[in-house]
């Protein structure tokens, strides 16, 4: 199974978006799959259904930021900037596939309104286009990385 299998499927069972993406790639990062899941479970429904950057691409930026990020303070070895690029090519991509980053723009409904999170559950897009954005998300992961 590859990452974006791995993350749909995570995601299918009920772990968020955010953590469906980076809990795919924790192995990987050295991080075991049960902590990288809880790190990122917050950022999940546009940060905690506060309608902002999609979960799916948090969780993204996070694993390129643990793979490429800087560690130590004047770390001159390029290792921001090479983090940064990598972020701008990956929101680029994942812009192109739906048109942005924010959550409510991409699900056209506000998650942190009751009523607009119950429309979205009611036309079937927890189960439709966050599971794209996961996948999608992965998959540009694995090319990028």
């Amino acid at each position: 199974m590859n990452k974006s299998e791995a993350a749909r499927d995570s995601f299918s069972k009920g772990i968020t978006c955010s953590a469906s993406v980076f809990g795919a790639f924790a192995q990987d990062l050295e991080l075991d799959e049960k902590t990288a899941r809880k790190i990122a479970c917050g950022f999940g429904g546009g940060i905690s259904r506060t309608g902002n950057i999609c979960g799916a691409v948090s969780g993204a930026i996070m694993v390129i930021g643990l793979k490429y990020g800087k560690e130590v303070p004047g770390d001159d070895g390029g290792a921001t900037e090479k983090t940064r690029a990598l972020t701008r090519q990956f929101i680029q991509e994942f812009e192109q596939k739906h048109g942005s980053v924010n959550c409510t723009d991409i699900l056209g409904y506000n998650l942190s309104v009751q009523a607009e999170y119950d429309e979205a559950a009611k036309a079937n897009l927890f189960k439709t286009q966050c599971p794209a954005c996961v996948r999608d998300a992965a998959e540009i992961l694995e090319r990028i990385l």
